[in-house]
């Protein structure tokens, strides 16, 4: 499936340029392309979408991951145990990073082949960090899932809990690679990285950053995504200027030009002296154009401060900003359909630092069963009631054991605070709350691996 959708992309990135070929050859616009591809590395979604060989062969990803132990105690014993170390052992942590709703978890179940994190087309439905584990022969990945970032605004607004503002953060503290991810099909929100993104990215200069455009399986004009990475990336990537310029003239055959220009960064003179962060700074403000000059050095300043230790006034310098200059790669994908998810998660391999491992090869998640089974109900709950409700649901989990022909036995409670939302929980003869059952229980089963019994109960809180 993947093939098609790459086909697809590099279709219409094609015709983009051809259709504007008013004094752009098509054939000079094609390796106008591929140069833009180059640019961004190989295996990258630019090279990967236009057919170009990679530099290494794509070994097979097809390793069954394990199941999570129905067992409390056995599960905190396989996180908590010594890791079955390989001879030489590779390593990356990995943190997700996004607005609310633009798809990581969705990406993280992808990366990891099996559903563990809740997915919902509600937002906040990640309400903590958790960890997910790839093992890939001599190499591990640590994916570390976290909220959507937020602002403290909202999470009043929204009486969200305290960790969905600092857990984010935490991750970023401890990964060696982080993931930005960004939902295209949201024409509001898709031309401009959010400020809780850039606030992030900027406090942490020193940790590599990978552009991940989400959902393009939903864009009807591919060669849309050839704006999005100029705007976000402020026409640079991997030190390279990537600039992108499109003007639509409208003329008897109403065709629109584009114009794309490829050029190196010019390589930093005298400049021993200045830290890794100004060198940075610089050369994005020299591979940017006229009109986003003036904020890159609003951004210049902000992070010169925070690499010398002190705390910028309010990131002032970045609310002008609409993308970041220091992203090293660019990909496109659908995580939902799992479409170009093994393109990135070879990239992700190929990564990876010699290390040691953290977790045994047979540890899927450092969540606990319980807590996955609590994620994976309130997933439902989010889908199938209007939005004030579940959030105010409670989960008691009253009855957690082996059946007698080794079944998993659930028995949960869901304590609402009012008589309404408890009808609205039910539905209809018990329409609703069946579906949620039978939804979680098929989810749980392929979480666990074996057959689930999964009763729920609705209670209004005394």
């Amino acid at each position: 499936m993947a093939a098609p959708m790459a086909a697809a992309v590099a279709r219409g990135l094609r015709w983009a340029v051809r259709a504007a070929s008013a004094g752009l050859p098509s054939r000079r616009a094609v390796v106008l392309l591929e140069s833009c591809a180059r640019c961004s590395g190989s295996g990258s979604a630019l090279s990967h979408i236009l057919g170009l060989p990679s530099e290494r062969p794509t070994p097979a990803l097809g390793r069954h991951p394990p199941p999570v132990a129905t067992s409390r105690e056995k599960q905190a014993r396989m996180v908590r145990g010594r890791p079955d170390q390989p001879p030489e052992p590779k390593v990356l942590r990995i943190a997700i990073i996004g607005a609310p709703n633009a798809g990581k978890s969705t990406l993280s179940n992808q990366l990891l082949g099996r559903k563990v994190f809740p997915v919902s087309k509600k937002v906040h439905t990640t309400r903590c960090k958790a960890h997910g584990v790839i093992t890939h022969e001599d190499t591990q990945l640590i994916i570390l899932d976290t909220p959507g970032l937020t602002s403290p605004m909202k999470a009043k607004r929204h009486k969200l809990e305290a960790a969905m503002l600092t857990d984010p953060w935490d991750s970023m503290k401890h990964a060696d690679l982080v993931l930005v991810l960004v939902d295209v099909s949201d024409h509001w929100t898709r031309n401009s990285l959010s400020l809780e993104v850039l606030k992030c990215l900027s406090q942490f200069p020193q940790i590599p950053s990978v552009l991940v455009l989400n959902k393009v399986d939903l864009l009807k004009k591919k060669f849309i995504l050839l704006g999005l990475i100029n705007e976000l990336t402020e026409g640079i990537v991997n030190g390279k200027e990537l600039k992108v310029g499109s003007e639509l003239e409208y003329n008897s055959s109403s065709r629109a030009k584009t114009v794309l220009k490829v050029t190196q960064a010019p390589p930093p003179e005298n400049r021993a002296q200045e830290s890794p962060c100004q060198l940075e700074t610089d050369k994005a403000q020299e591979g940017s154009s006229l009109d986003n000059s003036r904020d890159v050095k609003a951004s210049e300043s902000s992070l010169v401060i925070e690499a010398q230790g002190q705390k910028p006034d309010k990131y002032g310098g970045l609310k002008n900003r609409k993308g970041w200059p220091h992203f090293q790669d660019i990909f496109m994908l659908a995580a939902l359909n799992g479409e170009e998810v093994d393109t990135l998660k070879q990239y992700l391999l190929m990564q990876a630092k010699p290390g040691p491992w953290e977790f045994h090869s047979r540890v899927l998640t450092s969540q606990s069963p319980h807590e996955i089974c609590d994620n994976i109900i309130r997933e439902k709950i989010l889908e199938y009631l209007p939005l004030e409700v579940p959030y105010g649901v409670t989960q008691v989990t009253e009855l957690w054991e082996e059946g007698p022909s080794g079944e998993l036995v659930i028995v949960q409670n869901l304590v609402v605070p009012r008589k309404s939302h408890k009808l609205m929980l039910i539905g209809r003869r018990g329409a609703v709350i069946s579906r949620i059952a039978q939804e979680a229980g098929q989810d749980l089963m392929n979480i666990f691996l074996c057959d689930i019994h999964l009763k729920l109960k609705v209670e209004v809180k005394s």
